[in-house]
């Protein structure tokens, strides 16, 4: 595949989730009587990364969040070289989501646009639980790196054949299970770019200067879980 296809393949996949899962949680988490909450929202993550990973998994590999990328370069499985192509798409592609989603949930007749908009990640009081910076870092680089792990050993060429999607699917609804009430669950720094960036653009620039947390913790998570499947399991000769 040409960089250019594999480059329009992550903004799509990452489009694809920040739109539908923070879409879910804008749009449809708290619609009166028929809201389908938290366990609603995590589920709608995961299904966007399985329904993604499927369609265009063999293009680029279904990245879709700087933390896998450098988590599969930190397991020997992702080129160094490529890592600007695909962090530059995914950011991209999460970034016009925001805007389609700011676009259409401001069409609701009682849409009013505030810092925690969006389901931007946070923590203190943009965090759904009101968690302090610790706790959301902590839980961020531990379930990154336990999501890297996942993805590595799913996709181990001696894994069952074609169930990654699947597994990484369910990983990710599990994540955002424990952790939405604690950072409304980033695990990827361009799922939470595009939302901090719309809402800064926009006079709410809270979720921006925090934004700085959901790129290291998920970043040094994704590493060391890469680095660990890998001192686990080293790819045979």
């Amino acid at each position: 595949m040409t960089n250019i296809q594999r480059g329009l393949a992550e903004f799509i996949g990452t489009f694809w989730l920040v739109f539908g899962g923070c879409g879910s949680a804008v749009l449809a988490a708290a619609f009166p009587n028929l809201g389908i909450g938290f366990a609603g929202v995590a589920l709608a993550f995961g299904l966007t990364v399985l329904t993604m990973a499927y369609a265009v998994g063999h293009i680029s590999g279904g990245h879709f969040n700087p933390a896998v990328t450098f988590g599969l370069w930190a397991g020997g499985r992702f080129d160094a070289r490529d890592i600007p192509l695909y962090v530059v798409a995914q950011v991209l592609g999460a970034i016009v989501a925001a805007f389609f989603l700011l676009c259409i949930a401001s069409g609701a007749p009682d849409f009013a646009l505030g810092p925690t908009s969006l389901a931007v990640n946070g923590m203190g009081e943009l965090s759904p639980g009101h968690y302090a910076m610790h706790a959301g870092i902590a839980i961020e680089v531990v379930l990154t790196a336990i999501f890297i792990f996942v993805i590595m050993g799913s996709t181990d060429g001696r894994a069952p054949a074609g169930f990654a999607p699947i597994a990484i699917g369910l990983c990710l609804t599990l994540i955002h299970l424990i952790s939405i009430p604690v950072t409304n669950t980033s695990v990827n720094p361009a799922r939470s770019t595009g939302p901090a960036l719309v809402l800064a653009l926009n006079g709410h620039g809270a979720a921006l200067g925090q934004l700085w947390v959901f790129w290291v913790a998920p970043i040094v998570g994704g590493i060391i879980g890469g680095a660990l499947y890998k001192a686990l399991a080293p790819t045979r000769s």
